[in-house]
């Protein structure tokens, strides 16, 4: 009888939830909501865009080029140049066919605003448009 009650008593300390199957789930989620997370590239310098009564959102996945008040075609962070815009264009179509959105500041010189477009489209680019402020009402 003593032997009985031994085993018992064995069971009961060593019954529990075990964790390692709600761990892998868990981590398996993680690894699932980093792979199909959506990552927006900025242009890395602020512009202040013109307003338009037709804005709409930016789409996730596309190229974003920066023009500013001084001239200066920035991507990523860096000053590209217009020589830059085209092979830039081309090796990011190469991944993924995108489109190519230009903040251009409003003060911006308009024909070298014409020239980035014209290298975009040159480079493949079948979608290129002008990132605007929505309009205040």
């Amino acid at each position: 009888m003593g032997r009985f009650r031994e085993s018992a008593t064995e069971d009961s300390s060593e019954s529990g939830i075990d964790m390692s199957p709600l761990i892998d789930c868990v981590f398996i989620l993680l690894i699932f909501f980093i792979v199909t997370t959506t990552f927006v590239e900025e242009t890395g310098v602020e512009v202040d865009k013109p307003q338009a009564a037709s804005a709409t959102r930016l789409e996730k996945t596309s190229i974003l080029i920066a023009l500013t008040a001084k001239g200066e075609v920035v991507y990523g962070g860096r000053a590209i140049g217009i020589s830059g815009v085209q092979p830039l264009v081309k090796r990011m179509l190469q991944k993924e066919h995108v489109p190519v959105i230009i903040q251009a500041a409003t003060d911006a010189p308009s024909g070298l605003l014409v020239r980035i477009i014209d290298e975009a489209k040159l480079a493949g680019a079948t979608k290129v448009s002008i990132a605007t402020r929505q309009q205040q009402s």
